[in-house]
């Protein structure tokens, strides 16, 4: 039987809001506690070798498994086979459907597989932009819920789709940032602050992200978290793109718990303002040595 765990899983919490910040900071999903707030997925590296070197260097505890791409034949080489279960918590994940029967049908199989109930739902409506089925999607979410998964549903940046995510008790809402694999980075950063403002699970952004700025970018509008593979996996560097999305993801979310200044449309100055070099500004001589940064 293949098993996983979850290595930083405390016993039962609460999910908290994105608002909300413990001691720890701790990634909370489902009422499991994790220390990163990187996703990674495990497709279109080189080879199993660059995967785990690049899974190891982003910190990442939850993985991404394409059910329909493992190759399960006796004696070829098997992506779960290659995984360290141990290490990391698999999210297998529908890929490649694209109705919500076949999407069920995926969820039940990881589940008769002994991997896990938690499980990227992902149900496309278009092949060329690979944008998901939102009707198909939600139609999806009640059953796999009523069954006991945990649900985490790829969506579109849609505030109302989400919130009748969250309403029927999915664990959390993956909204796109962008066409998956387009590496176009956030684009509708507005869709985003709103869907946080409405949605009272964690949010992640799932798709699109092409470098490690857009992951930061996402961090600091107060996601949740950030799930991706193409970024890194179709780097020139993998590993090293991987270590760069890890930092970017941690930076982005100690500048969000830290407040941003405010945007301003003119200067503020950033030395005081009583007392000005002579012959610069008002004119007036520094009041004391400290008056001058």
């Amino acid at each position: 039987m293949i098993t996983s765990s979850a290595p930083t899983s405390n016993a039962a919490a609460s999910v908290t809001s994105h608002d909300a910040v413990s001691p720890s900071d701790d990634f909370v999903l489902a009422g499991k506690r994790y220390r990163s707030r990187l996703i990674v997925g495990t497709g279109k590296y080189r080879d199993f070798d660059e995967m785990n070197r690049a899974l190891s260097v982003s910190g990442a505890e939850i993985v991404t498994v394409a059910l329909r791409r493992i190759e399960f034949s006796a004696g070829k080489p098997n992506l779960l086979s290659a995984l360290d279960r141990s290490r990391y918590q698999l999210l297998p994940n529908t890929a490649g459907c694209y109705s919500a029967e076949d999407a069920i049908r995926v969820c039940r199989l990881a589940r008769e597989l002994g991997m896990t109930d938690f499980v990227k739902l992902e149900v496309i409506g278009d092949p060329r932009t690979l944008f998901p089925d939102v009707e198909q999607t939600l139609a999806a979410a009640r059953v796999l819920v009523k069954e006991g998964f945990v649900v985490l549903p790829y969506i579109t940046d849609d505030p109302i789709a989400c919130q009748r995510l969250a309403d029927i008790g999915c664990a959390a809402v993956m909204p796109l940032a962008a066409p998956i694999g387009s590496g176009l980075g956030i684009r509708n950063p507005y869709n985003l602050r709103i869907i946080l403002e409405t949605v009272k699970v964690p949010v992640i952004v799932d798709a699109g992200v092409g470098t490690a700025s857009d992951a930061a970018v996402a961090m600091e509008l107060g996601c949740d978290a950030v799930l991706m593979n193409t970024a890194i996996a179709g780097a020139k560097d993998a590993v090293l793109m991987a270590e760069a999305m890890r930092q970017a993801v941690e930076a982005g979310r100690k500048a969000f718990r830290a407040g941003r200044i405010a945007r301003k449309l003119y200067a503020t100055a950033s030395s005081p303002q009583s007392g000005l070099l002579a012959g610069v500004g008002s004119g007036l001589p520094p009041v004391s040595p400290y008056d001058i940064e």
